[in-house]
Order: C-alpha cells, then structure tokens, then sequence
C-alpha cells in the first residue's frame, strides 16, 4: 500500500524536474543561441526567435525614442484643439468635465486655465501654426515607428519621401482621430447619438442600439487603424493575414494600458495632492512608453510570424 502511494508522488518530482530542466533550457537558448538557431514553426522556436529579437531590436530604448516624439507632438496637438474649440461652439462645462474626467486634478486645474483664455480668443494664426506644429512633430513620431517596423522586419526604407512623408502624415491624422474617438464617445456618446438622431430624423430605436454600439466602434476602430499601419507602414509586401496576430497583440495591449492608465487617475488621484502636477505628467509619460512599447512588439510578433510563414512554405 505504501509504495503504491509513493509512486505517484515519485512521477510527480520527475515530471517537476523535467519541466524545470525544459525551462532552463529555453532560457540558455535564449542567452547564447542566436535568432537562426530556432525553426519558427514549432512553437518553442517561435518564442525563442521572437524573444531573441525583441532583444537585438532594443524595444525599450526605440519605446523610449517613440514616447518623445509622442509627447512632443502632444502639446501642439492641444494647442491646435484648444484654437479649434470656439470655432465647434461646444460647451465649456462639458470641455472641463471631461478634462477631469481623464486627468489629475493639478493638472486638470492647469488645463482648464488655458482653456478658459483660449476659449475666449480666436486665432486663426495660432490655428495655423498649431496644424502645421502639430503635422511636424507628430509626422516624426510616426517616423520613428517606420524604423522600427523596417527593423523588425530587417528591411531598408525604399520609398521615395513623399510617399513615406505622407504614410506617417496619415497615419498620425488617423491615430489622432482614433485617440479622441476611442475618449470622446463613452463620455460624449449620448449627446453625439441625439445630434445624428435630430439631424437624419431617425427612429427612437437607433438611440437604443447606439447607446450600445458606442462603446464597441472604440475597440474596432483601434484595431482596424492597428491593423492598416502594420500592413502598410513597413517598407515590405505582407498579406493582411500575416498582420493580424500584432494587430490582435496590439489592440488588447493598449486596451489594457489605457484602463490601467484610467484606474490609476480614478483610486490613486490624491498622488498628485503630493507631487503636484508632474505627478500627471509622469503618469503621461508611463502611458506613452508602453503604448509604444506595445505598438512595436506587435510589428515584431508579425515579423516573426512573416518569417515562420516564410518557412512553411513549400520551395519551388
């Protein structure tokens, strides 16, 4: 009776000593092994290819060149929103709260201030220059996130500028827009829906089915923008197939991030009674870094997908 007992107990120890000498031995690969060493299409060698070249890739310190960029194009993109407001005739109490709706209180009480004497003043010069700025800097970001698509994939940028100008010029309006679409809808939505409702004189039944569609376009749409800039940013023929995992990777990360970015202002907003404004400003900065972060590990979960699809292939 005993040794039947301890039988069991004695698999169990060689299967915890076989699954602990599996995972030392991915993590050696991973150390001293080098990307070719791995097939792609079995499953360890994908996570080790992908591992590997996350590492040679350097994505923190690209994430960290991107979340500049990022938020250097912010503040003439608030310039140029701010400009634009009085022109839109929207209400500033709605302006302000969604303001403290998203941000600490420090800095909302900053923001609003800014608000309030731009609100009162248009100027169609400062307008201008908040376009062209905003189109600059924000153009750079994107930029950025060409090269570290390009070296993901191990490929050189061979478009002539204009075309590659005017893919990150494009696909900074579309991210902008996504951005605002994916914060302004929960909150704004029911207005927005009554507006379209007034205008096309639906029936009573589309405000129904919009107060639920509102909060599912967000998600969507972030992925389709997703989606496009990983099919056609990098400097490579990709069947649209091949993007979706990063996509997919993408889209839920961000998701994440941004929820996490909202908890945080929501349970631990007294932090800025503390820090003052920077304390936002950190947070900010947090939320940028990994949403960059996010953005490249998912080019590089395609590249590496494109590479096992490469191999699966049959050559002629």
């Amino acid at each position: 009776m005993d040794k039947q007992k301890s039988a069991p107990s004695f698999d169990t120890e060689n299967q915890e000593e076989s699954q602990t000498e599996r995972v030392k031995e991915f993590i050696k690969d991973i150390k001293d092994g080098e990307e070719d060493d791995f097939d792609p299409t079995t499953t360890s060698g994908f996570f080790k290819q992908l591992i590997i070249r996350v590492k040679e890739l350097d994505i923190s310190a690209a994430g960290s060149q991107l979340a500049f960029f990022f938020l250097l194009s912010l503040f003439p993109l608030l310039i140029f929103l701010f400009t634009l407001l009085p022109y839109l005739q929207l209400d500033q109490s709605q302006i302000f709260l969604f303001i403290r709706e998203y941000a600490p209180d420090s800095t909302a009480s900053l923001i609003e201030g800014t608000l309030s004497e731009v609100l009162d003043n248009k100027s169609g010069g400062l307008l201008s220059v908040g376009i062209l700025a905003t189109i600059w800097s924000a153009s750079k970001g994107m930029g950025a996130v060409t090269k570290g698509l390009n070296d993901a994939y191990e490929v050189e940028e061979d478009r002539n500028f204009f075309i590659s100008k005017g893919l990150s010029i494009a696909f900074t309006i579309m991210l902008v827009a996504t951005v605002i679409i994916a914060l302004v809808l929960p909150i704004f939505g029911q207005p927005i829906g009554q507006v379209i409702f007034t205008f096309l004189g639906l029936e009573e039944t589309f405000l129904t089915v919009w107060n639920l569609v509102r909060f599912l376009i967000p998600p969507f749409l972030i992925f389709a923008v997703f989606s496009l800039l990983y099919w056609l940013v990098p400097s490579v023929k990709l069947h649209f197939k091949e993007i979706l995992p990063g996509a997919i990777f993408a889209t839920i990360g961000w998701i994440i991030t941004s929820l996490g970015f909202s908890f945080y202002i929501s349970n631990f907003g007294s932090y800025a009674n503390t820090y003052g404004s920077i304390a936002g400003i950190i947070v900010l900065i947090m939320w940028l870094y990994l949403s960059a972060i996010i953005l490249l590990l998912g080019g590089t979960i395609n590249s590496v997908v494109k590479n096992r699809q490469d191999h699966t292939q049959p050559t002629v």
